[in-house]
């Protein structure tokens, strides 16, 4: 096993034994402290490591802003922070964990590794975070924010059954695309031109944005979709199944999937906007 190229994990939590048993989350406790530990690390990165930070690096701007646009602020530093961790993690875990090597269906459904069950609780924390924070603010972030950190959360929640391990690391990547989509919001909020007039690093970060948004959510994570679902066909011809932990995990992963498509309509819809407006301003 390569846990030596995996984030930091803590040891094995005995108070997560019953609550593993109830739910069959069989490798939760190995990972529940870890869990723990990641929410916590946000809910600090939040509320006492991004404000003092951003009235340092923006002091004229972060002070002015209302306290929406501060809560909203301080919650995509924190995601910021979160996707480029989680990623690095997930690719060291993808390019040299020995366990993904001649992987079969069986292995990818049922197996477990320790390095991608520390990165799922990584991620895991994250969405339980997201979820207190988007509940807590729901008119502001909205519905769909919150929709999808409990699909989040419940699809990486699953893999401590073990289940989907393997695939679990790789929809990890789907937050390749965040540190762009955070710094398009925050460089708009910073941005003292009219709203029609981007500056050149807001258009070259927009192009990163969608060019990832698409390749990482759209391509990647549709085609890792597939090759789940395949797998899942081949458990079910191989014999009976647990048709409600095929279910759920299928309607969450549809759901993710869903609103990313959703999601890239209106953000391409929203840079053509903008772009045209450019155009229009320099001719």
């Amino acid at each position: 096993m390569a846990t030596s190229s995996s984030p930091v994990s803590l040891s094995r939590a005995p108070w997560s034994l019953g609550l593993s048993r109830a739910l069959h989350l069989h490798t939760l406790p190995l990972h529940a402290n870890t869990l723990l530990l990641s929410a916590l690390t946000y809910q600090t990165l939040f509320s006492l490591v991004s404000p003092p930070l951003s009235r340092r690096l923006a002091p004229r701007s972060y002070p002015a802003f209302p306290l929406k646009t501060r809560l909203n602020w301080d919650t995509r530093v924190t995601g910021l922070v979160q996707a480029v961790f989680i990623c690095t993690a997930a690719l060291r875990v993808i390019a040299s964990d020995p366990t993904r090597v001649g992987s079969t269906w069986e292995t990818r459904l049922w197996g477990y590794s320790p390095a991608a069950g520390k990165v799922q609780a990584w991620a895991a924390g994250y969405f339980l975070w997201d979820i207190l924070i988007s509940t807590r603010w729901v008119d502001m972030y909205g519905p769909t924010a919150l929709m999808h950190a409990v699909a989040a959360f419940v699809v990486t929640m699953i893999g401590f059954r073990p289940f989907g391990n393997y695939y679990g690391v790789n929809f990890v990547l789907y937050e390749l695309s965040t540190p762009f989509l955070n710094l398009h919001w925050m460089l708009n909020k910073l941005s003292p031109t009219p709203e029609e007039e981007p500056s050149d690093l807001q258009v070259y970060n927009g192009f990163a944005l969608v060019g990832t948004f698409f390749g990482c959510r759209l391509v990647w994570g549709t085609y890792q979709t597939w090759l789940l679902t395949q797998d899942m066909l081949s458990a079910w011809r191989a014999g009976p199944v647990p048709e409600l932990l095929f279910g759920t995990y299928l309607l969450a992963n549809t759901a993710l999937t869903g609103l990313n498509f959703f999601w890239f309509s209106k953000m391409v819809g929203t840079l053509r906007k903008r772009l045209g407006g450019r155009k229009g301003k320099e001719s």
